[in-house]
């Protein structure tokens, strides 16, 4: 996949008393951004509830940039940037764009796969691999060799 967006709607409620976007979206933008790419990709989280397998992050950070205000058209996109070839721990980033081409932040994190009924990390099914293969990768992707 070339590249995965999305748009974003900015809400009264997402403002500080500045009138700034509150740090907190950022983090809830990043989540709306996976989950449906993940979903559009066929891992649905009902699916994801099936299988008994769910994303865990590890390490979440956002480096601001630019103040995004209420009037701000806003996207979002995704990239994979290190991952083990059976995708059970990747990292990934999101910039999140104002008007089009003015870098507002930038997200990266770590993650990933549990078993929602045993509570340990696990080796994710086949859907995941599927979905996580289509995922774009970022100009310095890595894949990670799994530690001894």
């Amino acid at each position: 996949m070339e590249r995965f967006t999305k748009a974003l709607q900015i809400r009264w409620a997402d403002l500080d008393l500045n009138g700034h976007l509150r740090h907190s979206v950022y983090y809830d933008w990043g989540a709306y951004c996976r989950i449906s790419f993940l979903s559009e990709n066929g891992l649905t989280t009902a699916h994801m509830a099936e299988l008994h397998v769910g994303p865990v992050i590890f390490r979440e950070e956002c480096v601001f940039k630019r103040e995004i205000r209420l009037e701000d058209a806003v996207t979002i996109d995704l990239e994979l940037t290190q991952s083990r070839r059976d995708f059970s721990r990747w990292a990934m980033r999101h910039h999140i764009y104002k008007d089009a081409q003015t870098l507002a932040a930038v997200i990266t994190l770590e993650g990933a796969w549990i078993d929602t009924l045993k509570r340990k990390l696990t080796i994710p099914p086949p859907v995941v691999a599927t979905a996580y293969s289509a995922m774009p990768l970022a100009a310095d992707f890595k894949w990670l060799e799994p530690s001894l």
